[in-house]
């Protein structure tokens, strides 16, 4: 059955569109976007009155944790997370176990995904092999078997020749390079924000330096080998500053942060609870106002969950002992609408950095609404007040920083190739 989308208001930002407009989708594929379209039989009509239409939102940045760690999050679960959250693709992370740094890890995910059958998955590919920052892994092996990006997530690439040689390697290949941005040297031993804070309530920390010391050094050798580099969940004034800069001399940088960083502080720490450790971790208030400046002013091109679920095991323990981490699939969008209703973005610009921007920024053929392209599609309905209950996510993660938040704006319908993944209409 065809479906047709009826009286929503689509906000494409590949199209400059803001509109009412109807949606037609036929097979797979939108067939027609006009603004009006008549019911017919062949065609299930769908009601949109009131809600906004999007292309189908996609998470850059998390961490699906299979195959290894099934216990935390399976590739199924996370999809289902994910479609909930309105999500229609999500990128994951390389540091499974076995890594994702060969073939046949990345086509185990990729098998895991078609199975699930519900948003479409993109392996991020490991930089190094074991993710040991030694030697690099097959990144033409690896774009053969269908990954989209190259990082090393969870771990910096602390050799500067090592990190030239992927950005020339990865750049003929048309891969883009996903930094984590961290200088051990100082971060070493560190489990939150170095500051006021971290003083007043006895913890180590983590200066911002250590983030922005290893940002400046990747764009640099970015500038120099004339490449690309994207730096992923910036949490600093530093990095967005840096980021900034190098945007004005026209070095081809990109950059992404994370909800958290711009809806909470490291003042979240002072009750100990070990659902608000996280790394990078949360900085301080002029921290969380440089990100949003970063955000408004284009600094900053796309907002990514980092979703990482932990089970118990890893979180119910002595806060120095937590693994860092939080999920975030299911609460992502409506943390970022705060910065609609806030006034930092417009509706347009929020989903340009959660749907369009990614799509361009990891090279993929999503991320718009026009004629031809493939049906994934977002309905958010802005108005629809909820309460943040981690347990009815459909992650298996429960580490959650905003339980019991009380949000407004939520993903309603999510469309999959044309298929309906999740639905919250009547």
């Amino acid at each position: 059955m065809n479906i047709l989308l009826k009286g929503g208001r689509v906000i494409d930002p590949s199209q400059d569109l803001d509109a009412p407009m109807d949606i037609l989708i036929e097979g797979d594929r939108i067939a027609r976007l006009e603004q009006r379209i008549e019911p017919a039989a062949d065609r299930e009509t769908v009601d949109l009155d009131g809600m906004i239409v999007s292309p189908g939102l996609i998470d850059m940045h998390t961490h699906l944790r299979e195959p290894g760690f099934e216990y935390k999050e399976t590739i199924r679960s996370g999809s289902e997370a994910a479609v909930a959250g309105g999500f229609t693709a999500v990128a994951c992370m390389a540091n499974t176990e076995p890594v994702n740094d060969n073939r046949s890890v990345t086509e185990f995910i990729l098998k895991q995904a078609r199975l699930a059958d519900m948003a479409h998955v993109y392996p991020v590919a490991a930089v190094s092999r074991e993710l040991q920052g030694e030697r690099l892994a097959e990144f033409g092996e690896l774009k053969d078997a269908g990954a989209v990006a190259l990082s090393d997530d969870g771990n910096p690439v602390e050799d500067s020749g090592l990190m030239r040689r992927t950005l020339e390697y990865a750049y003929s290949l048309g891969m883009p390079v996903m930094s984590h941005c961290e200088e051990r040297g100082l971060a070493k031993g560190g489990v939150m924000n170095e500051g006021l804070v971290s003083t007043q309530i006895g913890l180590q920390g983590i200066p911002s330096i250590a983030e922005d010391i290893m940002t400046v050094r990747d764009i640099a050798i970015a500038g120099y080998t004339n490449t690309a580099i994207h730096i992923s969940h910036v949490s600093t004034a530093g990095s967005v500053q840096a980021v900034r800069d190098a945007k004005r001399r026209g070095i081809n940088v990109t950059a992404e942060t994370a909800p958290h960083y711009f809806a909470l502080t490291d003042e979240s720490l002072k009750g100990y609870s070990t659902d608000f450790k996280m790394y990078p971790p949360l900085r301080t208030g002029s921290d969380m106002a440089a990100i949003r400046t970063g955000l408004a002013d284009g600094t900053i091109d796309a907002i990514a969950s980092d979703h990482a679920p932990h089970s118990s095991i890893e979180k119910d323990v002595e806060f120095d002992y937590a693994a860092n981490g939080i999920i975030g699939l299911e609460t992502s969008l409506a943390v970022s609408l705060l910065l609609v209703t806030e006034g930092v973005l417009s509706l347009s610009d929020l989903i340009a950095k959660m749907s369009t921007n990614p799509a361009a920024i990891l090279k993929i053929p999503k991320g718009t609404l026009q004629v031809g392209a493939a049906a994934d599609i977002t309905v958010i309905d802005t108005a629809k007040a909820w309460t943040v209950d981690r347990q009815r996510f459909r992650s298996k993660g429960r580490n959650c920083p905003f339980h019991g938040w009380q949000l407004k704006g939520k993903a309603v319908l999510t469309i999959v190739d044309g298929a309906v993944k999740y639905s919250e209409l009547g």
